[in-house]
């Protein structure tokens, strides 16, 4: 699964740790995250993310 990256505060989301702060299971694919999913250390929303190499 990709990893993707926040564009303003480069926090990484990796689908196999998820986001427990955020109360994302491991194993969420970052597509199948809610809409109104926030990075957890900015706030930024899903829009500023983009996809990690």
């Amino acid at each position: 699964m990709e990893k993707f990256k926040c564009t303003v505060c480069g926090y990484i989301y990796d689908p196999e740790e998820g986001d427990p702060s955020g109360g994302i299971a491991p194993g969420t694919s970052f597509n199948d995250l809610p809409a109104d999913y926030i990075c957890p250390i900015c706030g930024a929303g899903k829009d500023e993310f983009i996809v990690y190499e």
